[in-house]
């Protein structure tokens, strides 16, 4: 499908809004995950406001697509998409993390509306996607299921079993998304734990693989567009990210995987996604 400069304009100014909103989640003199949060902030916007059929007002109906936040420490960028979507106030978002609040820094299905699983404890959403994507099936819904993954997270074991059985249950209503951004906690993929070479592991557990320009929305479109013409088996949306993308201070620097803004950085910060 082609898509029109006027919309792709529309979804990047969008992502410019719900990267303002991730730095309003952390705030100042509060650790927070700016780097996976802004490398994935792309591909969340194509999800929440073009590709993702979900009811605001009615946020459990049963024929909706699915999306798990599987690396769930950057659930701040997921807060920012539910608050430009509308499911929860703007001003909510200052509040995250603070004592009592309901966003706090890891995804709580019970406390927050529009999350479908509390995630964060590394390796697990693929298996909890592909459940969902099977349910869908079998409850005869024409939907999908989205897990968003790191690659730093793929050195979980969980993931490659995911992997396993989404193929042999031809859950080809699964897409998984990886966000390479080639840097983990402690510094680089290749110096910590190397899961290269990527493409050609996930084919041999039987995905068929997309790679893209994870900043490039045509791209990010087109991959989601492909992957519903895939039968019979699952799709993984390979990423090339960038770490902290669209701030000049914290672009492919492992010091903000969760970082802390000084008032200083975060005017900065907010001055540049105007």
């Amino acid at each position: 499908m082609s898509y029109g400069k006027e919309f792709i304009q529309e979804l990047e100014n969008k992502a410019k809004k719900i990267r303002t909103g991730v730095i309003e989640c952390i705030g100042v003199g509060v650790a927070g995950h700016v780097g996976g949060s802004f490398s994935s902030a792309d591909m969340i916007t194509a999800l929440y406001f073009h590709k993702m059929r979900y009811d605001v007002n009615d946020l459990k109906k049963p024929d909706r697509d699915r999306f798990i936040l599987s690396k769930g420490h950057v659930a701040v960028l997921q807060y920012a998409a539910l608050a430009e979507a509308g499911i929860i106030p703007k001003e909510e978002l200052k509040t995250a993390k603070s004592l009592g609040a309901r966003l706090q820094g890891h995804p709580d299905v019970i406390k927050t509306p529009g999350i479908e699983a509390g995630t964060g404890s590394l390796g697990q959403g693929l298996s909890i996607g592909l459940g969902m994507a099977l349910g869908q099936k079998m409850d005869g819904y024409n939907a999908k299921t989205y897990v968003l993954m790191g690659d730093g997270e793929i050195a979980e074991g969980q993931i490659w079993e995911a992997a396993m059985a989404a193929t042999n249950f031809k859950a080809d209503n699964l897409v998984g998304i990886l966000d390479r951004n080639r840097l983990q906690a402690m510094g680089p993929i290749e110096e910590r734990f190397n899961t290269n070479p990527l493409i050609p592991k996930w084919q041999a557990f039987g995905w068929h693989v997309i790679e893209i320009d994870g900043h490039n929305m045509e791209e990010i479109l087109s991959a989601l567009d492909q992957a519903d013409t895939i039968k019979g088996q699952p799709t993984l949306i390979l990423m090339n990210t960038v770490k902290g993308k669209g701030l000049s201070f914290a672009e492919n620097v492992v010091g903000f995987h969760n970082g802390v803004l000084t008032q200083e950085l975060y005017d900065t910060a907010i001055k540049q996604l105007a």
